[in-house]
């Protein structure tokens, strides 16, 4: 198992987020977390990755135990994190950003350059020499799931990836994360629309109210619109 979340509580302050939750991510797999929004989908990779200080439960990941390891320690064992605010550097160009997130080549993981980069994503290729700035909120999420993968990771947790992005660019995204699929990389994607989430993901868990009320395959899912309705029906 690549990842494995037990009995996960996260606290902000005095306040109780989430409450034991439980999922786990195979070798190579595609996984969705469902969820309104403040289900407790960002709050609960923040705590995976370390950004949520306040927490309890075991977080396994490629076999080590990081439930009380920083994050930079995290993701430096082969982690990537994209964050639903992108967070890139938008006087720096395209190029500039992607090897701002250079790492070494790893075990267990693919090898990420920037041509093999430009490939998975030829908007940002056409564009290497321009600043972050003067991109579009799609090309910027494309440069941030590519700087991300700069470093190298086994496993890539992606916040929201479709919010906001326009079809042809929502299409080109599920393109590249089943390219990243099958290069070997393991995914976790939070989701509000679950159809992007049916097109690219192998299992689904639902989380409401910082707790997870649902775990199966996509088909599986869809055969419940019990289920769908009671908790991501808007």
């Amino acid at each position: 198992m690549k990842l494995s979340v037990e009995n996960l509580n996260s606290y902000y302050g005095p306040a109780h987020i989430l409450f034991d939750i439980a999922l786990d991510v195979g070798e190579g797999e595609v996984v969705a977390l469902l969820g309104r929004n403040g289900a407790g989908k960002s709050t609960t990779f923040r705590s995976i990755v370390g950004l949520v200080q306040q927490r309890t439960g075991r977080i396994m990941f490629a076999g080590r135990d990081v439930s009380v390891e920083p994050t930079h320690a995290i993701v430096r064992g082969g982690l990537g994190y994209v964050p639903e605010e992108r967070r890139i550097f938008t006087d720096l160009t395209v190029e500039e950003n992607l090897e701002v997130g250079r790492q070494p080549k790893r075990a267990g993981a693919p090898y990420w350059t920037r041509e093999k980069l430009f490939t998975l994503f030829p908007n940002l290729g056409e564009m290497r020499g321009r600043p972050g700035g003067r991109m579009s909120g799609g090309e910027q999420q494309m440069l941030t799931i590519a700087r991300t993968l700069m470093g190298n990771p086994s496993l890539v947790l992606l916040d929201e990836p479709s919010e906001g992005l326009s079809p042809k660019i929502v299409e080109q995204m599920v393109d590249a994360i089943l390219a990243m699929k099958k290069e070997g990389v393991s995914i976790v994607v939070s989701e509000q629309n679950l159809h992007f989430a049916r097109l690219i993901s192998d299992r689904a868990y639902i989380i409401e109210r910082g707790k997870i009320c649902y775990g199966g395959t996509m088909t599986e899912l869809d055969a419940r619109p019990d289920i769908r309705d009671a908790h991501l029906s808007l």
